[in-house]
């Protein structure tokens, strides 16, 4: 039986709600379900077929900070947006939210890194055609990203 992908995600968090309100506001998430009491929110991503993309678990306001990257521990998940318009579109809206830590052309990929209310990395990602990678898709490669450049490379047509 083969895997055929990531389904979901599940993080803890200080307050699921706040996180939930992030996701919603600046990634565009839906929330499936919800625990009046806060204990839990469970999200859609805005063009998933999946039940649910993420679950946050609320843990205290108290929680130390992630050590992930001093520790074992989840460095980042990542997020996948159909064109490099609208990941432009979320460069802006992280930048809004001053959630926005970096940028990087991968070669084969082209991301956006930000951080959560609790400090937890992610990253906004925008998939170059496989026709596309070459040599690329073998290298590890981290440049800086000039967006602007890209968008004209791969315009249509």
């Amino acid at each position: 039986m083969p895997i055929t992908g990531m389904n979901h995600a599940v993080l803890y968090v200080r307050d699921a709600r706040r996180t939930a309100d992030f996701y919603a506001d600046v990634l565009g998430f839906s929330r499936v379900i919800v625990d009046e009491e806060g204990r839990f929110v469970f999200m859609r991503g805005p063009a998933s077929a999946n039940h649910h993309d993420i679950a946050f678990f609320t843990i205290g306001a108290d929680a130390a900070p992630s050590a992930a990257g001093e520790t074992v521990g989840l460095y980042h998940i990542a997020w996948e947006v159909p064109t490099l318009a609208e990941l432009q579109e979320m460069r802006d809206r992280l930048e809004k939210a001053g959630a926005l830590v970096g940028a990087s052309d991968h070669g084969a990929n082209k991301s956006l890194y930000a951080k959560d209310p609790d400090g937890l990395e992610f990253e906004v990602m925008w998939l170059v055609p496989a026709e596309a990678w070459g040599a690329e898709e073998h290298e590890a490669i981290i440049r800086p990203l000039d967006l602007n450049a890209e968008l004209e490379r791969f315009a249509p047509g």
